[in-house]
Formats: C-alpha cells, sequence, structure tokens
C-alpha cells in the first residue's frame, strides 16, 4: 500500500517539476524589455493657476475649489478644485497661451500635501492640433513629479509617455507656477 501512495506522491512532484520547468523556459525565452527608446516628440511649457479665493480675483482666476476639505486631516485633504489653465512657452501669464489645461486634482493625503490630477492639455493653434491626456499623482514636496501621459487625440494620436513638472514660482495661495517637460514614446 506505500508503495502506491509513493508512487502517487512521486507523479506529482514529477508534474509540478515539470511545470515549474516549463514556466521557467517560457519567461526566460522571451527577453525583457529594456529598450529604452528616445522620445518621438518633446515639449516644454509652463502650467499657470490662479486660484480663486472667494476675494476680488474672480476676473482673473482660472482654477476654483468645488469641494471643501471636510477638516480631516492637517492640511487641505478632500478638496476638490477643478482648473481651465493657460499653457504657455515661457514662465509669462501674458505670452500666448499654446493650450489651455482643463481638468481637476483633489488633495488625497490626510497628512501632507499630495494631489491626485487629471488633465487634458487642449492645443488649437497652427503648430499643434488635438489634446494630450495627463493623469496620475502629483507628489507635491517634491522637486520633481513624473505624471503619466496616457493619451490623446488629432496630433497626439493615442501618445504614451511621461510629464515631467516642476514647482517654477508661487505667490502665496493665489498663484503657482509649473514648468512641464512633455516626452512622448508612443506617437502614430
Amino acid at each position: 500500500m506505500t508503495s502506491i501512495a509513493e508512487n502517487q506522491n512521486f507523479k506529482v512532484l514529477f508534474s509540478f517539476f515539470l511545470l515549474v520547468l516549463f514556466f521557467s523556459h517560457t519567461v526566460s525565452v522571451f527577453p525583457k524589455y529594456t529598450d529604452q527608446k528616445k522620445p518621438c516628440k518633446q515639449f516644454s511649457f509652463y502650467y499657470h493657476d490662479i486660484i480663486y479665493d472667494g476675494g476680488d480675483n474672480a476676473a482673473n482666476a482660472t482654477s476654483a475649489a468645488i469641494v471643501n476639505p471636510p477638516g480631516l486631516g492637517n492640511f487641505k485633504f478632500g478638496k476638490l478644485v477643478i482648473f481651465d489653465d493657460p499653457i504657455t512657452m515661457d514662465r509669462n501669464y501674458l505670452s500666448e497661451y499654446v493650450a489651455r489645461a482643463q481638468g481637476f486634482y483633489f488633495y488625497d493625503k490626510k497628512l501632507g500635501v499630495n494631489a491626485w490630477i487629471c488633465l487634458t492639455l487642449v492645443f488649437n493653434s497652427t503648430e499643434h492640433n488635438g489634446t494630450l491626456n495627463i493623469m496620475g499623482a502629483d507628489l507635491m514636496r517634491e522637486p520633481t513629479r513624473d505624471i503619466p501621459v496616457v493619451g490623446g487625440t488629432g496630433d497626439f494620436f493615442m501618445a504614451r509617455g511621461i510629464a515631467t513638472v516642476e514647482t517654477d514660482a508661487t505667490e502665496g495661495l493665489r498663484y503657482f507656477r509649473l514648468k512641464m517637460d512633455i516626452k512622448l514614446y508612443e506617437c502614430y
């Protein structure tokens, strides 16, 4: 009786060994993707945000809180801001706009300042036409942050890449400017 049980155990172990061997070989046959492609398109922009504070800046404001923080945590946890911000090629807010950044962000860290951002860069110029969609975590305390480019339309149809964001200037709680370096790795 023990020989039958030992035989079955041997078959199970041998089958498991073959299965592991098969999958390890299958994984090793396919090369790992390590090709670091050069970007197919690359841009640098400045994102300008004038935050409506409930005072006298309503005419110039490009963003507003539509849900205020509920009071949980030390910072702005739960605050939701919607925006329609100008994008320029240089630091000057009054320069010609090359796009509009339209979307929202909300503060999602209870004991600090982090946000999750979802925006569409809407281009309507002689140089570019279409949209770029950017969304992901914005770790605001970091000097530079990488946010994924997840798609686009027009000149940027199905684009994939990364937007490296850096806070360039702030003026109290009413204004901030971000430098956005966008590198697209999939362009169609």
